[in-house]
């Protein structure tokens, strides 16, 4: 894990359309001051912020990340990560290869790939991955073609057959199952609605940040 500057446990997910109604900017910011540990931008949906107007936003994203000296990260877009220097990318199955991305992005970039199965994450392995984000542990309604949930079982099994590999939860996860993330082996969750939604982020990065380490301890 040498070129996390720290470990990957509460890693937030964010983008214009699913910051609970509020300042996408706020949100963030509330969480950065909670201490959230990585920041990725994800940039989805039918309203989503193209050309200029996402450029503003992911550097008005990235000053926030410097202030706080969080790593930031891009969601799926090459070009938008290269453009703004991000400290990383995170792209799924469906984007370009990681072996490709990978020769891109330079070997001083975070790379982390989405998986759903042991199969998968030998690939992003073998491909350049530093992490990956394994999911969905949990249902979730954050992405409308998720595939049905890995369990903390799928967690688990990736651990067994890489032990060293940062493995990142992802799906359906919030302060109130987190627990379980932690003990089946993963470094950490990232949450996307139970941050954001959250009537006080504060208190649920917090609370995600507890549970971490009762997951750890037990």
């Amino acid at each position: 894990m040498s070129k996390f500057s720290r470990v990957p446990a509460v890693y937030f997910i964010l983008g214009t359309g699913n910051a609970g109604g509020k300042d996408p900017l706020a949100v963030l910011e509330a969480a950065l001051k909670a201490g959230i540990d990585y920041f990725q931008l994800r940039e989805k949906g039918p309203n989503a912020l193209e050309g200029a107007e996402l450029l503003k936003f992911a550097l008005d994203c990235k000053e926030l990340c410097r202030r706080y000296e969080t790593p930031f990260l891009i969601n799926d877009d090459l070009e938008l990560a290269r453009a703004i220097d991000a400290d990383g990318l995170h792209i799924g199955q469906d984007d370009a290869p990681a072996s490709m991305v990978r020769k891109i992005l330079g070997a001083e970039k975070l790379l982390g790939v989405s998986v759903h199965s042991l199969a998968e994450a030998k690939h992003a392995v073998e491909s350049g991955a530093d992490y990956v984000g394994m999911g969905p542990v949990f249902q979730t309604s954050t992405k409308a073609d998720a595939k049905a949930p890995a369990g903390v079982a799928g967690i688990q099994q990736v651990k067994d057959a890489y032990p060293k590999l940062p493995i990142v939860g992802i799906g359906g996860i919030g302060s109130e199952n987190a627990e379980s993330v932690w003990k089946a082996g993963a470094a950490g969750v990232a949450v996307i609605s139970a941050i954001a939604y959250a009537e006080d982020v504060a208190a649920e990065v917090t609370a995600l940040r507890a549970s971490a380490l009762d997951g750890v301890a037990k």
